[in-house]
């Protein structure tokens, strides 16, 4: 079965970055009709309107239907699908981010959207064991993802050893039970970086951490064993992140 050239993304930032982006064709939105009072969608109806595009005010059932959501904050639009960037148009940037093992959509969002804020804007996926960019991963990123290059052509060890040996870049892999620090690594200032990051569930996969120039743990002084996987990429994206 051929697969879809549309989709229907979905919440009010999300519709808001996808038509700033420019990453793909906008072909019309669909607004809820008892959400044109609400200040966001008012807003944001005007911004459909200064770039022409079309708006239809439907029920909460159609929304609901577009979407496949519930959580679709009155505002759906019918759009290309996203476009993913090619592997040697982030070769040379100075903070690639790589998702390794991360299977929990909402993570995948969470982390796209500190990773555009953080200046990791170019990000690599493998091409199984994390999910595509799919309007959920659009919600939750709140747009973010319109804003990055991301890839999705191999496998998570295929790209380390790329940029590693053929690139010069320093792998960092984050894992919980990692000896390096983070102020350890940024006080090196590599200058170019891969940082990996791993599931909950399932950790950086052994070939990476055996690769990696830096095993990096978090130094925590709480109870708790582990930060959530997001808030950890979160917290070294920031200690490493920069232009």
């Amino acid at each position: 079965m051929a697969k879809s050239s549309v989709e229907y993304v979905y919440g009010i930032n999300s519709c808001f970055e996808v038509v700033r982006g420019g990453k793909r064709k906008v072909y019309q939105a669909f607004i809820g009709e008892k959400s044109v009072n609400n200040p966001r969608i008012k807003k944001l109806t005007e911004f459909l309107a200064k770039k022409e595009i079309m708006v239809e005010y439907v029920t909460k059932e159609r929304l609901n239907q577009l979407s496949g959501s519930t959580d679709n904050q009155g505002a759906v639009m019918k759009a290309s699908v996203y476009k993913y960037d090619t592997f040697e148009s982030v070769i040379g940037e100075k903070r690639i981010l790589l998702f390794d093992n991360v299977e929990d959509p909402h993570n995948v969002g969470a982390i796209l959207r500190s990773a555009e804020i953080f200046g990791f804007k170019s990000i690599l996926m493998p091409v199984r064991g994390v999910p595509e960019i799919y309007p959920s991963v659009i919600k939750v990123s709140a747009g973010a993802s319109e804003h990055l290059k991301i890839v999705r052509e191999s496998a998570s060890n295929v790209y380390v050893k790329k940029l590693q040996e053929d690139h010069g870049y320093t792998v960092i892999a984050l894992d919980g039970d990692g000896k390096a620090r983070l102020d350890e690594v940024k006080a090196l200032s590599p200058e170019r970086i891969l940082l990996v990051i791993g599931g909950e569930d399932k950790s950086v996969g052994q070939f990476i951490i055996n690769k990696a120039d830096f095993v990096v743990s978090i130094e925590q002084f709480g109870r708790i064993n582990s930060l959530n996987a997001s808030v950890a990429a979160s917290v070294a994206m920031y200690a490493l992140g920069g232009k």
